[in-house]
């Protein structure tokens, strides 16, 4: 179990190093603002959709590690995707962070995903971690272009 919990952590660590789609799309069909108050995060989430498929997301800003490291998975495993898949990836992303799924091998079988299963450990960095996928939700489902986790 240690070998894996330094695996999860290493995910994270260089997915915030080395974030995936971090960038503006230049033209992109929506453009949503999230921010986390408590803590700083802020992030822009770019989309671009032809018909019910995401062709393709990234995202801009800054934020501590868990949150930009959460960005770049969700980018990378939601391009692609229908919105149906992209909203069904965020159901089981917020009820991983929230230590709602208990069984380990539920949680390897989430793949990228498990690294962030100890965030629910820490309850203020819950938040950080489901930012950019609210901020995602709110850019397929919803007009308005800003989103808070205070919201």
């Amino acid at each position: 179990m240690a070998d894996l919990k330094a695996l999860y952590q290493e995910i994270i660590l260089d997915h915030n190093r080395n974030p995936h789609n971090f960038r503006v799309i230049e033209g992109a069909d929506r453009a949503v603002d999230g921010f986390n108050p408590l803590c700083g995060d802020h992030y822009m989430v770019y989309l671009k959709l032809e018909g019910d498929r995401i062709v393709d997301v990234s995202f801009k800003g800054s934020g501590c590690a868990i949150s930009k490291a959460s960005a770049s998975v969700m980018s990378t495993l939601v391009k692609g995707k229908s919105k149906a898949e992209a909203l069904e990836l965020f159901e089981s992303f917020h009820h991983l962070v929230l230590g709602e799924v208990k069984d380990s091998a539920a949680i390897e079988m989430m793949g990228k995903l498990a690294a962030f299963a100890g965030v629910s450990e820490f309850p203020a960095r819950v938040k950080c971690a489901i930012l950019p996928w609210h901020t995602l939700k709110n850019g397929l489902v919803s007009e308005t272009t800003a989103v808070t986790t205070e919201s």
